[in-house]
């Protein structure tokens, strides 16, 4: 196993050692302990054990956390930014109300640290004169847990007050998990072209649109991807929308890719072919084959 193991990695050892009833469930819940090794009950309700496990264990997280960051208040508040927004440094610094000289350092520092890692896009932007940001990705999903719904409301959890973390948590969760979704997503792609490999893949994004996933194939060819992470139908309204992206970046993708945890329409599954592939929550089952004792991550830190 690497020093640092991947997203795909953690995933598969969350599941090994949790066993999920689902799909869903394992995606839900690796969004919150992912990275961490903890056993999780998974009979219980994911926001039991969020105050089981995390809230009501608050004092000794934060200590170990701190440890880390050494309670850098920057990068607390930098952490937090980007746990919540979408990632892009300019945004993040902006939310956080940190200066670029003071951002440009924190980051350094906790890229060293692998609590966070910087993304590019794929391809430039139409406008060779634009600058484009890169995104900050956590390395592991509870550390962007932590600093989305945690951190930011330490002063009445440390009270014993839990109401404000849970009530943002449960407002925001759908959107939280999609980013673990479109990060998985990518995975199941990899692992899917097995005619013709993909041997990059990311997303793009300029000041005027963004693309999920966007792909390239070694026989050259670009694949444009769209997530939806939501229990409705996919419609072809979402192939629309992929299209009018990939304009607006002014590219021409060869394979179109739609991504949905709900399903597709009728109107949408009769377009599938060559140049346009549909991948199901049933798709991600590829992602946990043969699991073994191997893919098993220990815990470093502490067990709560």
């Amino acid at each position: 196993m690497a020093k640092y193991p991947s997203l795909l990695e953690q995933f598969r050892s969350f599941c090994f050692q949790n066993k999920p009833q689902d799909l869903e469930q394992a995606i839900e819940y690796f969004s919150v302990f992912g990275g961490m090794s903890w056993g999780v009950d998974m009979t219980k309700s994911l926001e039991e054990l969020i105050e089981s496990k995390i809230l009501k264990n608050y004092t000794y997280i934060h200590g170990d956390i701190t440890k880390i960051t050494q309670s850098d208040k920057v990068s607390h508040s930098l952490l937090s930014a980007v746990a919540v927004g979408d990632g892009r440094v300019h945004s993040a610094l902006k939310r956080a109300r940190i200066s670029r000289n003071e951002g440009e350092v924190a980051i350094d520092t906790l890229c060293s640290k692998n609590i966070i890692k910087t993304e590019f896009p794929l391809e430039s932007p139409p406008d060779s004169n634009e600058k484009i940001d890169e995104k900050l990705n956590f390395s592991t999903p509870f550390m962007r847990f932590w600093f989305a719904f945690i951190s930011p409301y330490f002063k009445s959890i440390k009270d014993g007050d839990f109401k404000e973390a849970k009530e943002s948590f449960a407002n925001r969760k759908s959107e939280f998990y999609e980013l673990t979704f479109k990060k998985l997503s990518m995975e199941v792609m990899k692992k899917s072209f097995k005619d013709d490999a993909i041997v990059e893949i990311g997303s793009y994004w300029d000041r005027n649109t963004q693309i999920d996933i966007l792909a390239k194939t070694k026989s050259g060819k670009i694949v444009a991807g769209i997530c939806k992470y939501s229990s409705q139908k996919a419609k072809k309204s979402e192939l629309t929308k992929l299209k009018e992206q990939c304009e607006a970046a002014e590219l021409t993708p060869d394979i179109s890719v739609i991504i949905s945890k709900g399903g597709f329409s009728n109107e949408l599954k009769a377009l599938k072919g060559e140049d346009i592939k549909l991948f199901a929550f049933k798709n991600f089952k590829i992602l946990i084959e043969d699991l073994s004792e191997k893919d098993f991550i220990e815990c470093v830190g502490k067990k709560y």
